[in-house]
């Protein structure tokens, strides 16, 4: 599986976050304490927008080596500053280790991360992959289950309506499964981003879903840290989601309930219930 974080608020360093804390993404590739595998070492990826350009369009660094000794990262990480940002490490589960298999994907202004999988990919391949609408499927560039769980989404409406689409999505792939015999088709973390507003989903087929938390309100933890100059310097929207803690503030975390999603925005954030959308049976 894999590890991944989603940033989204006040313009930091993408170093502030991805190094500098006790437990960071950079660390927990090496040393994760929630995941299937300690180590996600398989390649990684960072995607991040910026208010200063003329595009919103959000650029990408993806590579095949491991975060914690990568100079491009590391360089990169220290001059780059964004208001929303993805970071994910990989921990393959099958496919190949290529750039183009490595997250966050991206298709104009969306970007996509995921940890999980799609039990028995191998054998539904291609017959989800027949379901992405002919105009996307020519930007499929890899070959792994959660890019193609991507373009799903956004052939069924990720665009216009994300929390349906994803739901269209999951309904798909779990009744293809079970068409083929698979009881517990999918496990899922994912976060979606349009370069505004954040969705990030937890959900699986067995209802016990790998690790997902977000960080507490700015405001209430500047009460209970007042000498933490972080939180000095950030506003009170800024959120962080985490496949696990980066750091052990008490009071920092807070683990996303099984079978949500949540959407950071302007304003108040919110949690809903996640429910496949069932799929027909096929003809």
């Amino acid at each position: 599986m894999c590890r991944w974080l989603a940033y989204s608020g006040t313009p930091v360093l993408l170093d502030t976050i991805l190094y500098k804390p006790a437990h960071s993404l950079i660390d927990q590739s090496l040393h994760s304490k929630l995941g299937v595998e300690t180590t996600n070492g398989d390649g990684f990826g960072i995607g991040w927008y910026t208010r200063d350009n003329d595009t919103d369009t959000p650029a990408l660094l993806r590579d095949v080596g491991p975060a914690w000794n990568n100079r491009n990262l590391r360089e990169m990480a220290d001059h780059v500053r964004s208001p929303l940002f993805f970071a994910h490490i990989r921990a393959s589960t099958g496919t190949a280790v290529q750039q183009s298999n490595c997250h966050p994907f991206r298709h104009g202004r969306w970007m996509f991360m995921h940890n999980g999988a799609i039990t028995g990919f191998h054998l539904l391949r291609r017959e989800l992959t027949l379901l992405v609408d002919p105009a996307l499927y020519a930007d499929i560039e890899g070959t792994t289950d959660s890019e193609v769980m991507f373009f799903l989404a956004l052939t069924f409406g990720l665009e216009q309506d994300p929390p349906t689409a994803v739901a269209r999505m999951a309904g798909v792939v779990e009744r293809a499964g079970r068409d083929h015999g698979v009881e517990f088709p999918l496990q899922m973390t994912l976060a979606i981003t349009d370069g505004e507003r954040l969705w990030a989903f937890r959900y699986s087929s067995a209802h016990a879903s790998r690790s997902l938390f977000y960080s507490s309100r700015v405001d209430a933890l500047r009460r209970l840290h007042p000498d933490v100059a972080f939180l000095r310097d950030v506003s009170e929207d800024t959120r962080l989601i985490v496949s696990e803690p980066v750091g052990d503030l008490p009071g920092a975390w807070n683990e996303v309930p099984e079978g949500t999603y949540g959407v950071v925005q302007p304003g108040a954030d919110e949690i809903y219930p996640f429910t496949p959308e069932p799929a027909p049976a096929a003809a």
